[in-house]
């Protein structure tokens, strides 16, 4: 799962899709998710990671994740799979 390539995320969070005109703030983890998908990093990597560095269980965490994709692909923000 990969993040399209012309998304653009500002230092401050501000996420931008040219191809819609849309636009998002993301909160500090949001942020965080989406620059480790626009360097191409895997999902389960991510998770890792983000175990490792804050306090979040497993469930919490994947529950969260599996939301936050959904909507990211609601959004067409992630290359579609062919």
């Amino acid at each position: 799962m990969k993040l399209k390539k012309n998304i653009a995320i500002s230092e401050n969070g501000f996420l931008f899709n040219p191809e819609t005109g849309d636009s998002f703030l993301l909160n500090p983890i949001a942020k965080e998710i989406m620059n480790h998908l626009k360097e191409g990093n895997e999902v389960a990597d991510i998770k890792q990671l983000i175990l490792d560095k804050y306090e979040v269980d497993l469930v919490t965490l994947e529950k969260n994740m599996d939301d936050f994709l959904e909507i990211l692909q609601h959004h067409e923000l992630l290359e579609s799979k062919k």
